[in-house]
């Protein structure tokens, strides 16, 4: 049991598989906790198909009984962000100006992937407009509220996503990660996710934000749940964690970027989970990586996130502009000031910043660091633009800089109980995802006290 007390992918799978439970009573439950209204299903979710789910569960049910259990997924209740293609539906990525684009014709090479190993689609989650976003705010269809407290935010873009497995109405989420959409709502709402090398799953069949940075990725109650997840959204066979021992684990703290102006408590967190990890015999290293200041002004006209989406949403800004979110919209709209001298410039930038700052850590198994800078902020704190903008950035400042370097990340929760959720992230590079996932299983299990 994970240290947030969520049901587990195999705990799940197992009492199936026993017979102490079934996929309808499972799907049926979660259904239950969404249309609760005094839940935060309403928000959470853009579109609940009940009568679909619940047949899909009691199809799952009769192929258990024959013996066909295609993934330990199978029959499980999984949401979909709304940002991929489910045929027959509208991919609306949280906005109303495409709220009447036509159905999807396929579903998304993911979720064609979640089907055939089972899953149990049960709906799609509300998200910032467009994934951009690290905050979770969206004026259209409202805010998700955060389990530990409803008044603060849950953490974007992925942000129903997150809701939706804290507050058991779903048992895995699947979100996307072009700056930490992913791993911040994980860390916000105390459960983990894991953002893959970005190559590593297919994204045809999702809208873009960049697709530079884009990558798709699970959210879920614990490593081991990501770590299926993200076998399935890979096309490979299911292998759980072989989590190594911490004895001699070699750990690189980069405190002259990732460190600075941490909140009290993400402070203390993180320095305790350190601390719990080098009782164990993990070699914790601090260093410092000018490649991060690097990053900074690499990006400082928007970075590949503005440009490539301005490319995508030009034509629609220009027919329907007044209908986006406003403070989505500037973001968009700084890609237009980039030329394509610019961009190239920025591409090269990225390959050597990139292989710099991987050379430098060879040395160590990880790189580790606190999720996210701050605990999740009140949702009122973003009423004025110019705090939307400093929150945002501190919500985004540690998870963006792994795209940009094209990192496999995971995040795990280290707060004490009682606390507000903070997260531990393990940080690797490009291609070292299954050894990520390996290290991630050994300090969720350390820090689960």
């Amino acid at each position: 049991m994970p240290i947030n007390g969520l049901p587990t992918v195999l705990e799940l799978a197992a009492a199936l598989n026993r017979g102490e439970s079934t996929s309808r009573a499972l799907v049926a439950a979660a259904l239950a906790r969404i249309q609760d209204p005094d839940g935060e299903g309403a928000r959470a979710f853009r579109r609940v198909q009940p009568e679909e789910a619940l047949a899909d569960a009691e199809q799952s049910d009769a192929l258990r009984r024959r013996g066909h259990v295609p993934s330990p997924l199978a029959g499980l209740p999984v949401s979909v962000k709304d940002l991929f293609d489910i045929a027959g539906q509208v991919t609306a990525a949280g906005s109303r100006v495409l709220a009447e684009a036509p159905p999807a014709a396929a579903d998304a090479a993911v979720v064609a992937r979640l089907r055939a190993a089972g899953a149990v689609l049960i709906g799609r989650t509300n998200m910032t407009e467009f994934a951009f976003s690290g905050v979770g705010l969206n004026p259209h269809y409202g805010t998700p509220g955060n389990p530990a407290d409803r008044a603060r935010i849950p953490g974007g873009s992925s942000s129903g996503a997150a809701v939706s497995v804290a507050d058991r109405m779903a048992v895995v989420g699947l979100g996307t990660d072009t700056g930490g959409s992913v791993r911040i709502p994980a860390a916000y709402c105390g459960i983990a996710g894991f953002k893959p090398t970005a190559a590593r799953v297919p994204q045809a069949g999702c809208l873009p934000l960049s697709s530079t940075l884009d990558s798709i990725g699970p959210l879920a109650p614990s490593v081991a749940c990501c770590a299926i997840v993200d076998a399935i959204l890979a096309g490979e066979p299911v292998r759980l964690p072989a989590p190594p021992p911490l004895q001699g684990l070699r750990l690189a703290v980069v405190g002259s970027y990732f460190m600075a102006d941490l909140d009290d408590a993400v402070a203390a967190a993180f320095a305790g989970a350190l601390s719990v990890l080098s009782g164990t015999g993990a070699v914790v290293t601090e260093m410092a990586a000018p490649e991060m200041a690097e990053i900074v002004e690499a990006n400082a006209a928007g970075g590949f996130a503005a440009a490539e989406a301005f490319a995508w949403h030009r034509e629609l800004l220009a027919e329907k502009g007044d209908g986006y979110d406003p403070r989505i919209a500037v973001r968009i709209k700084r890609g237009a000031a980039m030329s394509a001298a610019d961009y190239i410039r920025l591409s090269r930038l990225r390959k050597d910043i990139t292989a710099r700052f991987w050379a430098r850590v060879a040395g160590f198994d990880a790189v580790a660091v606190p999720t996210v800078a701050q605990v999740p902020p009140e949702i009122d704190a973003f009423a004025a633009d110019e705090d939307y903008a400093r929150l945002n950035l501190m919500s985004l400042r540690n998870t963006m800089a792994g795209n940009f370097l094209d990192c496999c990340a995971a995040t795990v929760p280290c707060q004490a109980p009682g606390q507000f959720p903070v997260g531990f992230m393990l940080m690797g590079p490009p291609g070292a995802d299954r050894r990520i996932l390996d290290l991630a299983q050994a300090v969720e299990t350390a820090l689960g006290r």
